[in-house]
C-alpha cells in the first residue's frame, strides 16, 4: 500500500500543476508534457515531455540550474515519451523567451512560491557527478579514467568496429559510421603526409585505431600515450592481433613525460583535457618532440570566441555542466587563440578546417547506437550513467548543429625556413 500524501502536499502539487500548465499555454511546445498524475498537457499526441517528480521540479523551479535538470534526468524525474531529445528539439516553441516573460502572469506565479517552496524541501539530494566544479585538470590521470574507464565493453555498444571515440569524417551525409572512421583516419594520414619509415607520434591514442591504420597502411613506426588503463590494455592487444608489436609502441604515461623526435604527430580529441593553465606546457613540449619542419594535426573541440577573453572563460551553462558532470576538469579552447598558441611556440599554421557538422552527425549516431542497446549499457555502467550518457550525447550533436560548439582540424609544421613540406595545393586531399 502506498503512504498516504497529506492534503498539504496535494494542495501544493495543484499549485505546481497550475504553474506547469501555464508555463506549456505560454510557450505552446509542439509536443507534449505529461505530469506525474499522468494528465497530458499540450499536444495531445507524439512525443512528450515526462515531468515525474513534482518536488524535484519544483526545486528546479526555485533554484534553476542545467545541473539539476540533468540531476534529475539521470533519477527519471524527468523522462521522455514516445520520442528523443532530437524530436523535442524538432517540435520546440516558436515563442521567444522575451516574448514569453510578457504573457507569464506573474502573480499567480508570486501567490505559488510558498506551495513550490514546500514542496522543494521534499526533494532528495542531488549527487555531484565528477565533483562539484569540475576543475581539477582534465588532462590528470583521475580525470581521465574518470569518463574513459566508464569500461571498454560500454563504449562497444555505440562506437565504431574499431572504438573512435571521436569526430568521424562524412564523404556524404550517411549513417554509416564504420566507413566515416576509417574514411577519418586516412584524412589524418592524408593531411599528415605520412610516409613509410616516419616516426609517428599520436597523443592520446585512446584504443591505438589510429596508430595501427598509419603504420599498416602507411608504413610509418608509431608511438602511442594514454593515461586510461582500459584503453591501454585493449591498445595494445590490438596491435598484437594486428601482428605490429615491431611498429608500434604504446605507454600508460602523460605526454609531458615523452621524450626522443617524431616526424609526425597527432592529437586527435585530447588537447580538450589539458586545460588553460597547461597550454604553455602543452605546446612546448609538442614543438620540443616535433623536428623542425615536421607536420602537426590538432584535432580539438572548441567555442566560438566571445568579444573578451574574460566573457569567454565565463561560459554557458550548458559548458559548466558538462565539464562537472562528462569531462571534469576539461576546457575548450576557441580556435583564435590555438593558432595564436601555435605560432607561439614556433609552429607555422598551413591549414584550418571545420568539422562542426561531421561531429554532429557523429555524436546523433552515437545516441541512437546508445539507445537502441540502452538495456545492456544499463547493465553495464548503470541506469543513472547510461542515461548521463545519452543525454550528454544528444546535447552535443544539437550543440553541434546550432553552432554552440565547434570542432576544427589544424595542421602546422614546426617552424625553419626555406620550404615547407606541405605541397602547394590540396587538390589530393579531397580527390578520394
Amino acid at each position: 500500500m502506498a503512504p498516504a500524501v497529506s492534503p498539504a502536499l496535494n494542495d501544493d502539487e495543484a499549485r505546481l500543476k497550475d504553474v506547469v500548465s501555464h508555463v506549456v499555454d505560454v510557450f505552446k511546445p509542439g509536443f507534449g508534457v505529461v505530469l506525474w498524475d499522468g494528465q497530458r498537457l499540450g499536444q495531445a499526441e507524439g512525443p512528450a515531455l515526462v515531468l515525474a517528480d513534482p518536488a524535484g521540479l519544483a526545486r528546479l523551479v526555485m533554484r534553476p540550474s542545467l545541473g539539476r535538470a540533468i540531476a534529475l534526468w539521470m533519477d527519471k524525474g524527468i523522462d521522455l515519451s514516445g520520442g528523443t531529445f532530437f524530436d523535442l528539439s524538432r517540435l520546440r516553441s516558436d515563442v521567444r523567451t522575451k516574448d514569453a516573460r510578457r504573457q507569464i502572469r506573474k502573480a499567480m506565479l508570486a501567490k505559488a512560491l510558498p506551495a513550490l517552496w514546500r514542496l522543494s524541501r521534499k526533494a532528495g539530494a542531488e549527487e555531484a557527478v565528477g565533483g562539484e566544479d569540475g576543475r581539477r585538470s582534465g588532462s590528470s590521470k583521475e580525470a581521465i579514467q574518470y569518463h574513459y574507464d566508464v569500461g571498454n565493453d560500454f563504449y562497444r555498444l555505440f562506437l565504431d568496429e574499431r572504438m573512435l571515440y571521436s569526430c568521424a569524417y562524412f564523404d556524404g551525409w550517411h549513417e554509416d559510421i564504420d566507413k566515416a572512421q576509417e574514411d577519418k583516419l586516412d584524412m589524418i594520414c592524408r593531411k599528415l603526409r605520412l610516409k613509410a619509415g616516419e616516426r609517428f607520434l599520436d597523443i592520446g591514442c585512446g584504443w591505438g585505431a589510429l596508430l595501427i591504420h598509419a603504420a599498416s597502411r602507411y608504413g610509418v613506426s608509431g608511438h602511442g600515450v594514454t593515461l586510461s588503463q582500459e584503453q591501454f590494455d585493449l591498445a595494445t592487444a590490438r596491435v598484437r592481433e594486428a601482428g605490429l608489436q615491431d611498429r608500434i609502441t604504446i605507454e600508460l604515461k602523460p605526454f609531458q613525460a615523452l621524450t626522443g623526435s617524431f616526424d609526425k604527430i597527432a592529437s586527435i580529441g585530447m588537447y580538450e583535457h589539458v586545460g588553460f593553465k597547461n597550454h604553455e606546457a602543452y605546446f612546448g613540449a609538442v614543438s620540443k618532440l616535433l623536428r623542425k619542419g615536421g607536420l602537426y594535426l590538432h584535432h580539438a573541440i572548441t567555442r566560438p570566441a566571445k568579444k573578451s577573453e574574460r566573457a569567454f572563460h565565463r561560459g554557458t551553462p550548458e559548458y559548466r555542466a558538462i565539464i562537472r558532470y562528462i569531462f571534469p576538469g576539461a576546457e575548450l579552447d576557441h580556435i583564435g587563440h590555438s593558432t595564436r598558441m601555435l605560432e607561439k611556440h614556433r609552429f607555422e599554421v598551413h591549414d584550418i578546417e571545420d568539422w562542426r557538422e561531421h561531429y554532429a552527425l557523429t555524436c546523433k549516431l552515437w545516441h541512437d547506437r546508445l539507445l537502441a542497446r540502452f538495456d545492456e549499457a544499463s547493465a553495464l555502467a548503470g541506469e543513472r550513467k547510461a542515461r548521463l550518457w545519452l543525454l550528454y550525447l544528444a546535447g552535443c550533436s544539437l550543440g553541434f548543429t546550432r553552432g554552440g560548439i565547434l570542432i576544427y582540424q589544424t595542421l602546422a609544421s614546426r617552424r625553419g625556413k626555406g620550404a615547407s613540406e606541405v605541397p602547394p595545393t590540396r587538390r589530393d586531399l579531397y580527390a578520394h
